[in-house]
């Protein structure tokens, strides 16, 4: 029979050893939740932003708790793509909640749009491609289309690093923003990158992060 000094020694010390090793894991991984998932091109909920503009004609719905108001509005809409936004998202290594803040900004869900377009028939799918620049594959909400339309934004992110290594991590993900919207040829400096589009989508897209994308 053990002793009960030594049966409650080893009590303890398992406990002690459980707790260290459970410590230890999330040290050496503070990533290890879904929720905290960033991908390839920085950590937004980091990065700078100041939100929606604001100008003489917009000085209510504006700054950040404009964008962050714009995007619970769009939240319920949003909702029903989650998990493949999320799928998508780690198929190219780009954060969830960047992609549910464009979607937001672009197509709002896809409330405003007509058959997937929108109302000058320009733009198609949930983050708007521009038919004039790229070739819209897919039914406009399809895990297909959503593939390409991300695809595209990681390649343009991609391009800002080759273009601009001298660049922060920001930089380069805010002028792959840019790249997207506009195309490589409007980036030539710092200066360049659209900062109303930026600062929108990334107060959007901290809002979705916390709203579990």
């Amino acid at each position: 029979m053990v002793p009960s000094v030594v049966f409650w020694g080893l009590i303890a010390l398992v406990g002690t050893a459980k707790g260290s090793y459970t410590h230890s894991v999330h040290s050496m991984n503070p990533h290890v939740h879904p929720r905290l998932y960033h991908g390839c091109y920085g950590d937004i909920m980091t990065m700078e932003t100041f939100g929606a503009p604001c100008d003489i004609n917009n000085l209510m719905n504006c700054g950040i708790h404009g964008s962050e108001m714009f995007a619970e509005m769009d939240l319920k809409a949003i909702k029903p793509y989650r998990i493949l936004i999320k799928e998508v998202g780690q198929r190219h290594c780009i954060d969830p909640a960047l992609i549910a803040a464009i979607i937001s900004r672009e197509s709002h869900g896809g409330a405003v749009l007509q058959n997937g377009w929108d109302h000058k028939g320009q733009r198609f799918g949930l983050m708007q491609l521009d038919k004039n620049m790229y070739h819209p594959i897919g039914s406009w909400d399809s895990k297909e289309h959503l593939l390409q339309s991300v695809g595209i934004l990681t390649e343009r992110i991609k391009a800002m690093k080759r273009k601009f290594p001298t660049w922060n991590t920001a930089q380069q993900l805010k002028g792959g923003l840019t790249a997207f919207k506009s195309g490589m040829e409007t980036i030539v400096t710092p200066a360049d990158i659209d900062g109303d589009l930026v600062d929108d989508v990334l107060a959007r897209a901290k809002f979705y992060k916390r709203h579990g994308f």
